[in-house]
This record gives C-alpha cells, sequence and structure tokens, in this order.
C-alpha cells in the first residue's frame, strides 16, 4: 500500500468519513424517491364515500332558543333559530302564514325535532307593521 506524503495532512481531516457521505446521501434520495412513486402510485379503495346530497341535520342539544315573529299586517313570520354550534350561529326561517300551530309544524319540520322540544325553548313577539 502505497502513503503519499501530501495524503497525510488531509487524513488529519477525517476525510474517511466525510468522503462517503455524499454517495450515502444520493442513495437515500434515490431510494425514498422510487418507494415514494410505489407509494403513489398505488391504487387506493375507500368504502366510505362522502355524501354530499345530505340535508344538514341540526341536533336538538345544540339548539338555545327559538324566536318568532310575526308580522300580522304582512301575513308572514319570521322564525330565528340560535345554536351553539361555532360554524352556524343563526338559522332564519320565513313562513307565509301567522297561525301558532302551523308555525310549530313548520319549525319542527326544518329542524327535524319533535314539537313538544320546541314548545319550551320558544318565545313568540307580535309586531305591527306601519
Amino acid at each position: 500500500m502505497l502513503h503519499f506524503r501530501w495524503l497525510k495532512p488531509l487524513s488529519s481531516l477525517g476525510l474517511e468519513f466525510w468522503l462517503p457521505l455524499p454517495l450515502l446521501g444520493l442513495v437515500f434520495w434515490i431510494g425514498s424517491s422510487v418507494l415514494t412513486d410505489r407509494v403513489l402510485s398505488r391504487a387506493y379503495r375507500s368504502d366510505n364515500r362522502l355524501q354530499a346530497d345530505t340535508q344538514l341535520d341540526t341536533p336538538s342539544k345544540i339548539i338555545l332558543a327559538v324566536q318568532v315573529d310575526i308580522f300580522r299586517n304582512r301575513g308572514v313570520s319570521r322564525v330565528t333559530v340560535r345554536t351553539t354550534n361555532t360554524a352556524l350561529k343563526a338559522l332564519v326561517f320565513e313562513f307565509p302564514f301567522i297561525n301558532v300551530a302551523q308555525l310549530e309544524q313548520a319549525t319542527s319540520q326544518q329542524l327535524g325535532m319533535p314539537i313538544e322540544r320546541l314548545r319550551p325553548i320558544t318565545r313568540y313577539r307580535v309586531l305591527l307593521d306601519p
């Protein structure tokens, strides 16, 4: 084995350790790209499908209050439902009738909850328009 005099200062720098590092990095880079291509090109089958055609359910536990404003002269009613949901603070419905029984029925249908659970949290206000 030949030892050159000019290589002696280089060996004190630890080149035996530093010279293979770029080659090792290149091997990891190529290996990870091959592995990534195989994983991403594989077919993925899921039994869970996104259903976008369903109606938004408003659970009864997040409804705080229902305020009904009856505009007697116009013959319409506005129902405002306050919720605890951060994305949906209030729902507003407008109905073309002022009868309380019809309002209760329509509101319970829209919210999907029984009338008996709506009555304790519902407040009515009759307004006369000028």
